[in-house]
């Protein structure tokens, strides 16, 4: 029976070849660019690394032969690409690692990309996905959810792998059992030990094929797939650009195929059908039956020597797990960045990394044998003896200390040590770490440097700076830093402002902190900056004026703090009060003045009006009577009298315009009578159309508003007329409940309002005239735009009265 099956596999084995070439001819051509199918013309010899790995690629040592998934996949490449193809094996990644660093091999198909891995080899993308599948009884197969899992349910997994580590980080409640290998964790399962097992898909295709798992079914997946890919040479970017090219030309049904040749597992899926497997099951009776009485004394025969190969496998691959964690161990100890000391119970050094050696200046192997006092020099050995029954007697517990340790060249080195015990085989260690603090050293005595120049600066403002922050926990408010400023301001430590019960809002006048709330509220509501005056009082009861000024700041932790100073502006703001009350003075003088001179123009004009009207009257009646009497008794006469006469209708008229400038007697029935007459005088001066809107009924205004508003119309059309050039005027008077808007637009050429000489006397005569009615003015024009002009007077006396 033995001999059939060699016979088969030979048969096999030798197929496989013409398979092969049976594919390749069916290969599609790799079309490559010019520069690339030139490098390859002139690198047509090229070598293959192998990692012998089942079922990736192993070595059958009777054909002398080469099978497996990725030598499939390299030869489909090195046919469609025509390589002359040298192949080596290697036992383990290192080894294939270290004959790529001689130069000895170009590519390797099947690895995985690593942080590490990308320092060596130029990665293609993947062209085969491994998933890790969760496996478990056959029998009541069903799908699985990792997070359904309870604490009681055991799950196999390797340990010191990267799937261990993404089980542990993303499913906290999974109860992990580490085992060496994929073939242990699926015995846990066939055994009870465990109620499921995490092996990829192409260990478990290998263990599939063994009759001592035969019990077992996938039933789900883990979602960590394994990502093979092709490396080569770091410095032949042109032959990972070829091999990139062969690999998306390679067909997907030729990937599949290989995937379910080599990886894909005998074990039934849970989501399959169910008369699929009766049917399967079926005919595995039928042939059981067929094979039975052949099969029972082959079986006899094998189990001693299965037992026998199944222990020496377990040993081979327990002590291969274990060499493998051991250089995993030992390669993270010499790479890590903190010097790593095992030192004995007698201060002398049994091991140091390669981060220690670099720290303290010695060459490999330099520190070993050498007490501690020899380069810490605090660590005599009675101080050794003492930390050794402290940290031993209290194991688990660190002790840590900061110290100058003394390097090879004599100079000192800060470091950070901290001390743990460590029991190894028949051995007892304190485990002593190193961590340079040189930078860490630097940049504390930079910020203390930094805050001292800070105080510094802030003693020395005149005024008090503080920082404002908002509580994260509770969400009030807090000073961490107040100037020292602050006595001399206010006369309060920076201790007691800081007080939770006191902070500037206490500071505030009690008239003011209405408005304080209200700003500081909002800005700290949106994070936004903020400034305020107002009075403040110092703890002598003293009222002070003071500017409050702060801009908001976000920090690295997302929390939002506000930097702002507070200034003594005590004699500029009495200044500008004062200022104020003199301009308000200088107004109401103003005022008092303009209405004397509008009195004073009202009574000359009606002076003007009835006396020298009067006194034209009299002349003229007496010019009549002259002319009736005596013209006919002389020609000339006749002729100066005419002329008297015509002389005294034009005086007259001047009398009649001298009174209406002084004071137009259309004021008199009214403001908007007083608008529609100027309009029309205006038109009829300028032949420009005026269109005014004025409503069928206003309230009375007093003569002072009336007389003002009247003025600031003719002022307005005055400025149209010497600068606008306008074609059309726009008057338009509006009542709304407590005010009266007069608004006038022009279709002229327009200026910028904030470009207007200080010495237009026109504009500031206007807003002067409506500042002492009580009102506001506003000018909106534009070059080439126009220009509006709106005045609106409070109505609120009037209808008080």
């Amino acid at each position: 029976m033995k001999s059939t099956r060699c016979l088969l596999l030979i048969l096999c084995l030798g197929l496989l070849p013409g398979l092969l070439l049976r594919a390749h001819a069916q290969s599609p051509v790799v079309s490559l660019q010019p520069a690339q199918q030139q490098w390859l013309d002139e690198h047509r010899s090229l070598r293959v690394g192998l990692v012998l790995q089942a079922p990736y690629a192993q070595f059958d040592r009777r054909l002398q032969q080469l099978y497996g998934a990725n030598v499939e996949v390299v030869t489909w490449l090195g046919q469609a690409l025509r390589l002359d193809l040298t192949w080596r094996n290697f036992p383990d990644q290192a080894a294939l690692e270290q004959a790529l660093r001689m130069g000895e091999i170009d590519f390797a198909p099947g690895l995985t990309q690593t942080q590490a891995s990308l320092r060596l080899w130029l990665f293609s993308d993947p062209y085969m996905r491994v998933p890790q599948l969760l496996v478990g009884p056959r029998s009541g197969a069903v799908a699985v959810e990792l997070e359904k899992l309870g604490a009681s349910e055991r799950l196999a997994v390797r340990m010191l792998s990267t799937l261990a580590d993404y089980l542990r980080s993303n499913y906290a409640s999974l109860n992990l059992q580490g085992v060496p290998n994929e073939r242990t964790a699926l015995q846990w399962v066939i055994g009870g030990q465990a109620a499921y097992a995490v092996v990829d898909e192409a260990q478990l295709s290998r263990l599939s094929r063994e009759g001592e798992f035969a019990d077992l079914a996938v039933v789900g997946d883990i979602g960590l797939p394994q990502l093979l890919r092709i490396g080569s040479r770091l410095d032949w970017p042109q032959l990972a650009e070829v091999l990139e090219a062969g690999l998306q030309a390679m067909p997907a049904k030729t990937l599949e195929q290989i995937h379910q040749r080599w990886l894909q597992p005998k074990y039934p899926r849970f989501a399959e059908s169910a008369g699929f497997w009766q049917n399967l099951a079926l005919l595995c009776a039928l042939l059981l039956l067929c094979s039975l009485a052949t099969l029972a004394w082959q079986r006899r025969q094998q189990r001693y020597l299965e037992r026998s190969l199944l222990a020496t496998r377990e040993q081979l691959n327990e002590r291969r797990s274990r060499e493998e964690s051991l250089r995993l161990s030992q390669f993270s100890l010499d790479q890590s960045t903190i010097g790593i000391l095992w030192v004995n119970w007698d201060s002398h050094v049994r091991y140091a990394n390669h981060a220690a050696e670099r720290m303290l200046g010695y060459a490999e192997g330099e520190l070993l044998e050498r007490p501690l006092i020899d380069f810490e020099p605090t660590l005599h050995m009675d101080r050794w003896l003492e930390l050794w029954k402290r940290v031993r007697s209290t194991a688990g517990a660190d002790e840590h200390f900061e110290s100058h340790c003394r390097r090879a060249d004599g100079s000192l080195l800060p470091v950070d040590l901290s001390l743990s015990f460590l029991r190894f085989r028949d051995a007892e260690y304190l485990v002593v770490f190193l961590t340079d603090v040189t930078e860490r050293r630097r940049a504390l005595a930079a910020l203390r440097e930094s805050e001292a120049q800070l105080k510094g600066i802030a003693g020395n403002v005149p005024g008090l700076v503080f920082r404002l922050e908002r509580d994260p926990a509770e969400g009030g408010l807090e000073f961490p830093y107040i100037s020292e400023g602050s006595e001399a301001l206010v006369g309060y430590t920076p201790a007691a402002i800081q007080h939770p019960q006191m902070g500037l809002r206490n500071l505030v006048h009690a008239d003011d902190r209405a408005d304080y709330h209200r700003v500081q509220d909002l800005a700290l509501a949106h994070d936004l900056d903020w400034s305020w005056q107002g009075r403040i009082v110092t703890r002598e009861g003293e009222q002070r004026w003071a500017d409050i000024k702060a801009s908001s700041r976000r920090l690295g932790n997302g929390r939002v703090v506000w930097d702002g100073v507070v200034w003594d502006i005590t004699q500029s703001k009495r200044a500008e009060l004062e200022l104020a009350r003199s301009q308000e003075q200088l107004r109401e003088l103003s005022a008092h003045l303009e209405s004397v001179r509008e009195e004073e123009k009202a009574r000359i004009a009606r002076e003007v009006h009835d006396e020298l009207g009067q006194m034209l009257t009299v002349l003229k009646l007496e010019v009549s009577m002259c002319e009736l009497a005596y013209a006919e008794l002389d020609p000339g006469l006749h002729e100066r009298l005419a002329s008297m006469k015509r002389l005294i209708a034009q005086l007259f008229q001047l009398v009649r315009d001298v009174a209406t400038a002084l004071r137009p007697p259309i004021l008199d029935a009214g403001i908007a009578s007083a608008i529609e007459w100027q309009a029309r005088r205006f038109e009829a001066r300028t032949q420009i159309p005026c269109l005014v809107q004025v409503p069928d009924t206003l309230p009375a205004l007093s003569d002072a508003k009336a007389t003002g508003l009247f003025r600031v119309l003719q002022e307005a059309l005055t400025n149209v007329i010497r600068h606008a050039q306008a074609h059309t005027v726009q008057i338009e008077l509006v009542h709304t409940p407590g005010q009266l808007r007069m608004t006038v637009i022009d279709d002229g050429v327009g200026f910028a309002p904030e470009q207007a000489r200080p010495t237009s006397f026109g504009l500031v005569g206007m807003r002067e005239r409506v500042l002492m009615l009580g009102g506001s003015m506003s000018l909106d024009s534009e070059p080439g735009e126009g220009t509006s002009l709106s005045v609106a007077i409070a109505l609120e006396q009037e209808e008080g009265e």
